[in-house]
């Protein structure tokens, strides 16, 4: 349920931005409807990214100094309150709600990039090594339902509003398309992400810590074989000390910034770290700009032929129906296959066919836009986030919690998923700016030039491609134990038949 906050909180401002545009910077002298400045929108599409870059870092490191546990509900807090407080944004100017909306909007961030590398880390930690890839897939699924949410909340309460207080389209009315009570309306469908996390808050506080931080971080052998004991509802032997010492002794070998790091895991950690960067580049590009790659291909009406409400229902339906197509069931292919095909395969096929499927957008664009053939356009945009999900934006999540020591876990996949935020800000960001189009006279008001949709799908493809090269330094997972892949368990061990707290926990 943090992760189904998690996307629901990342997502929805891209359902509310025109919204926002009509409402706060309108202008009932011009032809077309009001839209944000270009660094208004800018920051409050990504100011949230740049929150969770932050987060990432900072609650990934306190994990594997704190526990897993003590820094999972503070995050999970900070996201409820950011929530709440985000649809309460206030002022007398557009300038000043605009301000406090990005203000909360970055402090929300931060709680759900501390949500990442948690997530992942303990249940990575939690799960056997057989069907470990499925249980982390599952709980970075939830991502699509979040998504799903959003776009379910925002048609709902639009919907409402637009029975209870219908209006003219903006050709007939520009000043009277947008009712006051549109003005609710963002603020419901953002503050609606607090719930989820609040109803989750009592259950993470009854999770035990990991055994294996316990274990091998906190050095409490007999608090691990108590926990573990809990979860898995069987009586243990408390783990001999010996074995511990051991493995505290293997520990202190080398840190994040030693020479020994760099050797063992260094290729690792920058395959996982490019991958992810390039991934999110293209992946948050498409997500967030989504409505306006449909206003491109005409699969939307005019903005200035419906009145705002209006829009943002067209809006929602369309990402709504993209999401239950494409996104959600890429998530769960990804679920059912990744430890049967391996997490490698599933990242090499998914960069390849999003290179494909967006060169089949970007090669023939202008046969796209022409009237007719938006069907096709949907078709194929539907199918990069299908194979996004069911390859490299899974993955890249899956893996970094798995090929890492426990003591550096929660700060590689911290680092990693960080290396994402910064291919999200520059998705984002250059975005908004880049899919502008060739032409001055037909950009949208207050946007240089750019270089156009078409030209955007090929720096994008060309995104995919070096994540599909990167690939090939990230290990194969599937079907090895975390010691194994860390290295932790590298000694040989004297065969053991007793049942112990599992400093390896495989099985």
């Amino acid at each position: 349920m943090g992760f189904f906050t998690d996307a629901y909180d990342l997502f929805s401002i891209s359902l509310v931005t025109k919204l926002l545009g009509r409402i706060y910077y309108s202008d009932p002298s011009s032809k077309t409807p009001g839209s944000l400045p270009p660094n208004v929108s800018a920051a409050v599409n990504g100011v949230a990214f740049c929150g969770t870059l932050a987060g990432q870092l900072f609650f990934g490191w306190l994990g594997d100094k704190m526990g897993r546990k003590k820094v999972y509900g503070m995050t999970l807090m900070l996201m409820a309150i950011c929530c709440l407080a985000s649809g309460l944004s206030f002022g007398s100017t557009p300038k000043d709600v605009m301000v406090t909306l990005c203000f909360f909007r970055f402090w929300l961030g931060v709680g759900i990039g501390g949500d990442y590398p948690l997530s992942a880390t303990i249940m990575s930690e939690y799960a056997n090594k057989r069907t470990r890839g499925a249980f982390i897939a599952a709980v970075f699924a939830m991502q699509g339902f979040g998504n799903l949410a959003g776009g379910i909340v925002a048609i709902a309460v639009s919907a409402a509003f637009k029975s209870r207080f219908d209006a003219p389209a903006y050709k007939d009315d520009p000043a009277g398309s947008t009712v006051p009570q549109a003005d609710y309306v963002w603020r419901i469908v953002l503050m609606f992400g607090a719930v989820p996390a609040l109803l989750t808050y009592y259950w993470r506080m009854k999770m035990p810590e990991t055994a294996r931080y316990t274990a091998l971080v906190a050095k409490n052998a007999k608090q691990a074989t108590s926990d573990m004991a809990r979860v898995l509802d069987v009586d243990l032997a408390e783990e001999r000390q010996k074995p511990v010492e051991e493995l505290e002794r293997r520990r202190e070998e080398f840190g994040l910034f030693s020479r020994q790091f760099a050797k063992r895991h260094g290729l690792h950690l920058l395959g996982t770290t490019v991958c992810w960067f390039t991934l999110d580049i293209a992946f948050y590009s498409q997500n967030l700009f989504q409505k306006d790659m449909y206003a491109a291909v005409n699969w939307l009406p005019r903005a200035d032929t419906m009145n705002a409400l209006e829009e943002m229902f067209r809006i929602s339906r369309a990402q709504t129906l993209v999401a239950l197509c494409g996104t959600i069931p890429g998530y769960w292919f990804t679920v059912f296959f990744i430890d049967i095909v391996g997490r490698f395969a599933i990242q090499l096929g998914g960069f390849f066919f999003m290179t494909a499927f967006m060169l089949g957008l970007a090669i023939p664009y202008h046969h796209w836009t022409t009237p007719g053939h938006h069907v096709g356009f949907v078709v194929m945009y539907a199918l990069t986030f299908f194979f996004a999900n069911f390859g490299p934006n899974s993955t890249t999540f899956i893996v970094p919690a798995e090929i890492f020591p426990a003591r550096l876990r929660s700060t590689c996949h911290g680092i990693s998923s960080a290396a994402g935020k910064c291919g999200a800000i520059v998705g984002s960001f250059g975005f908004l700016y880049a899919a502008q189009s060739t032409d001055p006279t037909k950009t949208d008001s207050g946007y240089p030039p750019g270089i156009g949709v078409r030209n955007s799908l090929f720096m994008l493809t060309g995104c995919n491609v070096i994540g599909f090269l990167f690939t090939f330094l990230v290990p194969e997972s599937k079907g090895k134990s975390l010691e194994e892949l860390s290295g932790e368990n590298d000694e040989e061990a004297a065969p053991q038949q007793q049942q112990t707290v599992p400093t390896d926990l495989s099985e």
